[in-house]
């Protein structure tokens, strides 16, 4: 009886050591804007803007992407100096891959003309939140960043480059993603002394993307930013 009893405990536990190595494939559908005088055998290098949409774009639908920000401007026969590469988060519940997106981006720079020293990242709602995000994955990749409604990683803050400059948006009567969000993180930014704008919009609720991104002023700033 006592050997069975202690037999019994011994097999209650053990610690074992393994591996596994695992693969996801995510498959992207994207758009890909090439801007006036981009020539394919041209020597001459373009900026390239990330866009990342929100939730509500997600699925299988491609053309819902263009249904705000960039996409919809170039739809309505807007011209813009930079690519842009509008991926599709395949996903209507899940929030975006962000390896994937920078796997996709990476293709794209190394098969065409783009200067990557002015690579643009920006996103709306969960895009932004996703935009935070590849910042904090990625610091050294993008020249600047402009985030519209994102969830914020406020405890991630100081894992920025501090080079970047960042623009955010957010609408004080957001009841999707509080204001509250880009708040705290700008404040937490600018007490590390990063390089931060904020356009905060009264009255507006959680689409402040038409807005934000029907300001001139904003592919502007991005035309002026270059990583050292």
């Amino acid at each position: 009886m006592v050997l069975f009893l202690l037999q019994g405990c011994a097999a209650q536990s053990q610690l074992l050591e393994d591996e596994q190595q695992t693969i996801t494939i995510e498959n992207l559908k994207y758009y890909l804007y090439y801007p006036p005088g981009y020539e394919a055998e041209s020597s001459e290098k373009f900026p390239l803007l990330l866009f990342l949409h929100g939730g509500g774009d997600s699925g299988d639908s491609i053309g819902r992407v263009k249904s705000s920000g960039p996409p919809k401007l170039i739809a309505d026969g807007k011209d813009f100096p930079f690519l842009i590469l509008a991926p599709q988060n395949p996903h209507k519940k899940e929030w975006w891959n962000t390896k994937a997106v920078v796997q996709l981006l990476d293709t794209v720079v190394a098969n065409n003309n783009v200067d990557a020293k002015r690579i643009y990242l920006t996103g709306l709602s969960r895009g932004g939140g996703a935009a935070w995000q590849l910042a904090v994955q990625y610091p050294e990749k993008f020249a600047a960043m402009a985030v519209v409604c994102g969830m914020t990683p406020v405890p991630y803050a100081a894992w920025i480059d501090k080079k970047m400059p960042i623009w955010v948006f957010h609408g004080e009567e957001d009841k999707s993603i509080p204001f509250s969000e880009s708040v705290q993180m700008v404040a937490r930014l600018k007490e590390m002394g990063y390089d931060v704008k904020f356009t905060r919009y009264k009255g507006v609720g959680h689409n402040s993307w038409t807005r934000a991104y029907n300001t001139p002023e904003l592919y502007d700033w991005f035309i002026e930013q270059k990583r050292k």
